[in-house]
């Protein structure tokens, strides 16, 4: 499957658990359910999509409670450059919480973090990205790590535009 044809099911599922049911036979009468997207053949396979799983009957009905909705970090429900939201998370919650571990001045990935070197930061490659999320966004409950992240959230900003 490509890239395009993953977004335009992605796009379709969110569509689908967003306006559900019949809802969006309703406001295509009323309104552009996609006003922010341009008319094209992407935005009509989505409508024609949304349009063919909702109709009772039909031959491609989708039951509400069988409908799901797909989310993929690709920049369109957070930021995806310079780095992913949950990794931004993760590195300043390595600042954060290190004078709870000393050892992290010196072991990798964190000593990188703590040092300002990203270049060093990137050379961990996946298994230091896993290894930073792992340690960052473990050890608290639910409730706890929820705080934590809205907490953050109020505060963050974006390492490019500066703004929360």
């Amino acid at each position: 499957m490509t890239m395009r044809s993953r977004r335009t099911l992605l796009v379709a599922f969110l569509a689908i658990g967003l306006v559900g049911g019949t809802a969006i036979e309703a406001r295509a009468a009323d309104a552009d359910p996609l006003p922010s997207w341009n008319d094209g053949p992407t935005k009509q396979s989505i409508l024609d999509f949304v349009a063919a799983v909702t109709k009772e009957g039909g031959p491609d009905y989708v039951a509400p409670a069988e409908r799901i909705a797909t989310f993929d970090n690709d920049g369109t429900l957070w930021i995806e450059q310079p780095i992913y939201t949950q990794f931004a998370f993760a590195v300043d919650r390595v600042k954060a919480t290190s004078n709870q571990h000393p050892e992290w001045k010196t072991q990798e990935p964190f000593a990188s973090i703590l040092s300002g070197n990203l270049k060093r930061l990137a050379a961990s490659g996946e298994k230091g990205m896993v290894e930073i999320v792992a340690a960052t966004h473990s050890g608290m409950t639910t409730a706890d790590f929820n705080k934590t992240v809205k907490e953050w959230l109020a505060i963050a900003k974006h390492p490019r535009f500066k703004v929360l």
